[in-house]
């Protein structure tokens, strides 16, 4: 069992209910309230510029230049995510300034927080553990999304976000991490590939967390 699939077995059970939790089956069905989705935009922008910092550092730790460029490239396709969050800001009238005053909800600052003690303190296959939950799982529920309803790829309103996280593009970022990662770890302990699960577990559950927030519009 390679790494990346370690990991994923681990955590089944938490990315289970991703796919069935009622704010993706919104976005799916195109049902879901767009005050909600208002709600999670802002707070999934903050947090995405606080998870381009755990990229930087990253970069910055990296042990030679072929990972820190793939960190680096991670940063360029984070701009591309960037822009779709931009484009909804902007279908709600969300100005720079309004979404740069939001205060971040607890459970973003919680989950940033971790993500970057993980980035300060630890090596570079830390890193990638905490940041692939978030990557890949946005992959897989997109997918999922058009899977169960493939028109809702041409939504109106929550079409973009789904055809930017099932893009081939997105997909290809994280096989590289994936790839990275498998090659980082070749000859890793049990003991340290079991620190690589728990890293990961806590950040699936607070993917978990993020979409309850988000439903909930929890501060």
């Amino acid at each position: 069992m390679s790494t990346v699939e370690k990991l994923l077995d681990a955590t089944k059970d938490i990315w289970a209910c991703y796919y069935k939790h009622p704010f993706v089956m919104g976005i799916q069905n195109g049902t879901l309230d767009r005050d909600k989705f208002r709600f999670y935009i802002i707070q999934d922008y903050l947090y995405l510029e606080e998870y381009a910092k755990t990229y930087a550092i990253g970069v910055a730790k990296s042990k030679n230049i072929k990972i820190a460029q793939m960190f680096a490239k991670s940063i360029e396709i984070m701009n591309g995510e960037m822009d779709v969050h931009s484009g909804y800001m902007g279908k709600f009238g969300v100005s720079q300034e309004e979404a740069d005053s939001t205060k971040r909800s607890l459970d973003n600052l919680s989950y940033t927080s971790y993500m970057l003690r993980v980035a300060y303190e630890e090596g570079e296959a830390e890193i990638i553990a905490a940041i692939l939950s978030c990557g890949y799982s946005y992959e897989l529920i997109a997918k999922n999304m058009i899977k169960n309803r493939p028109e809702c790829i041409n939504d109106e309103f929550y079409g973009d976000w789904i055809k930017g996280y099932a893009s081939e593009e997105y997909a290809e970022s994280n096989r590289i991490l994936f790839r990275e990662l498998e090659e980082l770890t070749a000859n890793y302990s049990e003991k340290q590939i079991n620190h690589l699960i728990d890293i990961f577990t806590v950040c699936s559950r607070y993917e978990l967390l993020f979409w309850e927030m988000a439903w909930n519009k929890s501060i």
